[in-house]
């Protein structure tokens, strides 16, 4: 019976009930030893009767053992594998050791799980009950928090008891918490009252003493000595006193029985390999009846269970370090041959020194690992591997790949420790550049892209290989992109060029152009022409799995902001990396993705790449992705008239830019914040956004005309009566747009020409060279700016037919602050507006959004869930908000709300 925690189980029974009538429902239950989390564990279980329930626990002598908590607990699911997405099958098939194959993306573990999850309840509701979760391996544990993260309208209910203080994927994230504090006296009187009593006063005294914890109750009545010896008036630290209880006890037993005790405390609880460790150290298993009948240990089904984790902890950590070392050498005996990696592991505790066999077998281990995709388990596996190895080379080249597993299990500040290590130990040249690119791939999405280019400028000075000096001169360039250092991309590009000639590789030309030609254009030179020669060349199966290519091909729409070059590339690359679940390459594409989107018409898409970029950047630590995701949504919320959004979203990003140096996120997110002015009529508000942006563009070197802020300057100049200023910042961008070619700057450098000059043929050029891009937006306000002229022109009857369309435009692109500005413009030339109604669709969230555009693309809702990295219910549950707040029945009616001009 469960004592003292009435309202705990009442959460637990509201969260089982939820699961019951198809809610999911998440917890993560977390205290010190001994307060009680197992036992609400098990009481769960009692209150799910009649669910389907998968189990595991994580143990201390499994915690390198790749995916061995995510195999416990699925292993009931199995069955349902082949009835899952294919590629997360597959992930999740070769983590599990179920079948051969390539090392999947941490994240498409995560995935599969998911939906294997959401699979085995679509029988019956699950309980998903997870015991000491601070032990689980880390890539079950960040396979599962996936899974908590996106449960939301499964019947599965979710608990997760983890021990506090203890530092693990589950305990840093943002689960729902229950943090487990003591019984209250009541409680503890009843529980010393059923394990023989103690006189009321001594039981408050103990009460207090412990803080109300079961387990230290429970010892101090049954060790009325350990009681008395306790120092009075001072707190216990209730682990420690729980440790020292249980090794006292286990030091009253006999020599045989303490020895076979560490043999099951160093092993994971076997009895078969326990008894042959026992027979190699010249023990008698049976003397393991001497813990039992000390309640240390219970003995019964082919296994050696621990009373409590902390008596194993206990008898483990008081053993002397020779005799652990003796006993870890047996265990690895003892186990049979297919045990390989875990022999590896229990030599490794064996070794003083080095020993470059058991450094070997080690090494061997991690790869088994990084295999499976258990990149975490697989760093520890290379770092003890080169902590063993004996010679410094090879030291380097194993500390080299811990990093690289540390960076794919998301560990970026250990990884970039063990690369900086390995580094000191001076490898050869391949091994420093590998190295060096890895240190700064890390930097620029994670830390600073200032420091990624310095690492990676550097290591091009190094090295002698044309191919490698291309590629890391390249990643110069992109953490430029990203830095705001045309100065720094721009002599990169020169690198590149000279290194062109000796290319013989498609694909490495091909990416030197693409970075080459980019670096010019951020610094106000000619290059769109490489571009366009790099987008042209023959693709082959060796560019698509380039890792530098991708990152080029779908930078390149940004640079050219041209109708039908690039749009295509980004979403194919999308659909590619959805579809191998290579979520921690996504954020990068949801921006370039979102940006391009958000310069045509296609704003509601654009808002729901960057709400998912933001989202997955946090979840993948990826900050400088975070960053700019998070200005390019201000950028967006600023033309859709969201003020209080568009700020926030804008101080953020700032925040996050100025401390790391991310100057094109910064740029955009004051773009964005002048822009929310401007739109808003309030061209005084808008003046010092632009103004600051003008000087943080111009102290950086920033020349390209599509960062410029002129053309919104002309306008804030002009509504202020600053006409000499407007007219000079015209003629100087409409310089810069000439020497970049491109029609969206040309578009928008005739428009201000055209206001400034009071100049009708600037106008009628602007529209053309509007018509060879996708911006709805930036046309529109061309013919407010011509219908405006027109109107001061006394031209009624043609600046109607501008401002009706601006009008039009505005409306349907959700840019109420700017149709505003159309209406008013065209009432003051006598006719009143005919405003577009707000569609119910702008009420969409932009996951309804990506969730209603999948299935109006023909996908399935299980296709839909699998892109999208959700459950089939969860998308069941948003579609019907939707259709509710569409007021519609059917895809068919969907499908009219939602064509690709309905934002």
């Amino acid at each position: 019976m469960l004592i003292g925690r009435e309202t705990e189980r009442r959460v637990i029974e509201g969260l089982v009930a939820g699961a019951r009538v198809g809610t999911s429902g998440v917890l993560l239950i977390t205290g010190e030893p001994g307060i009680g989390k197992s036992a609400l564990v098990a009481e769960a279980a009692t209150l799910a009767a009649g669910l389907r329930v998968l189990r595991a626990r994580g143990t201390e002598a499994e915690r390198e053992i790749p995916f061995g908590g995510l195999l416990q607990l699925l292993r009931p699911a199995i069955g349902e594998l082949d009835r899952i997405p294919a590629p997360q099958r597959e992930a999740l098939a070769a983590a599990l050791a179920l079948s051969s194959g390539a090392a999947a993306d941490r994240f498409a573990v995560g995935a599969a799980t998911l939906s294997l999850i959401c699979r085995y309840a679509e029988s019956a509701p699950v309980a998903i009950l997870v015991d000491d979760a601070q032990w689980l391996d880390r890539p079950s544990a960040e396979a599962l928090l996936f899974a908590a993260r996106r449960l939301l309208a499964d019947p599965i209910v979710l608990l997760i008891a983890a021990r506090a203080g203890e530092a693990h994927p589950l305990a840093e994230a943002d689960l729902p918490r229950l943090e487990l504090t003591g019984i209250d006296l009541p409680a503890a009187q009843q529980i010393v009252a059923t394990n023989g009593g103690l006189p009321v006063d001594l039981v408050a005294q103990l009460h207090r003493r412990v803080a109300g914890n079961p387990l230290a109750l429970l010892e101090l009545v049954n060790d009325p000595e350990q009681l008395q010896r306790l120092p009075p008036g001072v707190p216990v630290p209730v682990p420690a006193l729980l440790a020292d209880a249980f090794a006292a006890r286990a030091s009253r037993l006999s020599t045989d029985a303490r020895t076979a005790l560490l043999v099951a405390a160093v092993d994971d609880g076997d009895l078969g390999v326990v008894a042959r460790a026992c027979s190699e150290l010249g023990v008698d298993v049976a003397a393991l009846g001497e813990a039992e009948q000390a309640t240390l240990v219970v003995i019964g089904d082919g296994r050696v269970e621990f009373r409590h984790p902390l008596v194993r902890s206990a008898i483990y950590a008081s053993a002397e370090p020779a005799e652990r070392r003796t006993v870890h050498r047996a265990v690895a005996a003892a186990l049979g041959r297919n045990e390989v990696d875990r022999r590896a592991w229990h030599l490794s505790e064996t070794v003083l020194g080095e020993n470059d066999e058991v450094a070997a077998a080690l090494h061997l281990a991690g790869d088994h690992a990084a295999g499976r995709g258990a990149h975490a388990v697989a760093a520890t596996a290379f770092e003890r591997a080169a902590r063993l190895t004996e010679h410094d080379q090879e030291r380097a080249v194993r500390l080299v790949e811990a990093g690289q597993a540390a960076w794919f299990a998301g560990l970026p500040d250990r990884a970039d420790g063990l690369l900086g290590e390995a580094l000191t130990y001076e490898p050869p040249m391949g091994t420093r550049s590998w190295a060096n690119e890895l240190r700064a791939d890390i930097a620029v999405k994670c830390g600073s892209p200032a420091r990624a280019r310095d690492i990676l400028l550097a290591a091009a000075a190094e090295t002698t290989e044309v191919e490698t000096a291309i590629g890391l001169l390249s990643d110069v360039v992109n953490a430029c992109f990203r830095l705001g250092d045309a100065a720094g991309a721009l002599q990169a590009a020169e690198g590149i060029d000279r290194l062109l000639a000796k290319a013989d590789r498609p694909a490495v030309k091909i990416l030197g152009l693409l970075a080459s030609g980019s670096a010019k254009i951020l610094a106000g030179r000619a290059g769109t022409e490489q571009i366009r020669e790099a987008i042209d060349l023959e693709p082959s199966a060796e560019l698509d799995r380039d890792r530098r290519r991708q990152i080029w091909m779908t930078l390149a729409p940004l640079f050219l902001r041209e109708a039908g070059t690039g749009r295509a590339l980004l979403e194919e690359a999308m659909r590619e990396k959805r579809e191998q679940v290579a979520v921690g390459t996504l954020p990068a594409l949801l921006m370039h993705l979102a940006r391009d989107d958000a310069t045509t018409d296609r704003w509601a898409d654009a808002a729901a790449a960057y709400d998912e970029g933001i989202r997955l950047s946090r979840e993948t630590g990826q900050t400088t992705e975070l960053a700019i995701c998070l200005a390019g949504q201000a950028w967006l919320s600023a033309h859709r008239g969201r003020a209080e959004e568009c700020r926030a979203l804008a101080a953020e990003a700032i925040e996050i830019c100025t401390e790391r140096q991310i100057h094109i996120g910064r740029a955009w997110a004051l773009f964005a914040l002048g822009d929310l002015e401007l739109g808003q009529g309030n061209p005084a508000g808008a003046l010092p956004q632009y103004e600051r942006l003008v000087e943080v563009l111009n102290s950086l070197g920033l020349l390209d005309p599509d960062l410029s802020p002129a053309p919104e300057l002309v306008e804030v100049y002009l509504r202020l009566g600053r006409v000499d200023e407007a007219a000079a910042s015209a003629r100087e961008y409409a310089v810069r747009a000439e020497g970049k070619g491109q029609p969206w700057a040309l578009g928008r450098a005739a428009r201000v020409r055209g206001l400034v000059d009071d100049d009708e043929q600037r106008f009628g050029e602007a529209l053309e060279w509007h018509r060879r891009t996708l911006d709805v937006f930036e046309t529109a306000r061309t013919r407010l700016a011509y219908g405006g002229w027109l109107r001061r022109a006394r031209r009624r009857v043609d600046a109607r037919a501008q401002l009706r369309l601006a009008v039009s435009d505005f409306d349907r692109l959700g840019a109420p602050g700017w149709a505003d500005l159309a209406a008013a413009e065209l009432k003051a030339t006598g006719e009143t507006a005919r405003r577009r109604e707000p569609s119910t669709a702008d009420q969409l969230t932009p996951q309804e959004r990506q969730i209603a555009m999948l299935l109006v693309d023909g996908q399935s809702i299980r296709a839909a869930a699998a892109r999208l990295f959700l459950s089939p219910k969860t998308v069941e549950y948003h579609l019907r908000k939707v259709y509710a707040k569409l007021g519609i029945h059917s895809r068919t009616e969907l499908a009219k709300h939602l064509g690709p001009l309905d934002t």
